[in-house]
């Protein structure tokens, strides 16, 4: 499984295969037409608790992923949902944070990474 990750702020590609919106607020100032994603999986999002705390600090890296990894061991069934629907094909997490070292969408590739290799 190809996992590419993409700021909603750029435009669609024919290559982005299954696009997967993974913020829990809507983009502001996006429209559905121009997110083009094929679903809305906010419930991979990080809570607004853990979101709020970490507000992007890359001192807390390290931590909020353990954290974020910890909210989404609870949501194994989006998580099968997101790999059986996309298929054999690319799928591209779109985020909306300026930081694009780090964010959900990084981390959470990371985590589909590791959960898709050691299961399958």
């Amino acid at each position: 499984m190809e996992i590419r990750i993409k700021r909603v702020y750029e435009s669609p590609a024919t290559n982005d295969g299954y696009r997967v919106l993974v913020d829990r607020v809507w983009p502001r100032g996006r429209t559905k037409e121009e997110v083009q994603a094929d679903r809305w999986l906010k419930t991979l999002a990080p809570s607004t608790r853990l979101r709020k705390w970490f507000n992007h600090d890359s001192d807390k890296w390290e931590a909020f992923k353990h954290h974020y990894f910890e909210e989404l061991r609870g949501q194994q069934d989006a998580i099968e949902q997101l790999t059986q629907e996309a298929g054999q094909g690319p799928i591209t997490l779109l985020y909306s944070a300026r930081d694009t070292e780090h964010n959900q969408a990084v981390a959470l590739r990371e985590y589909l990474t590791r959960e898709f290799i050691e299961n399958h």
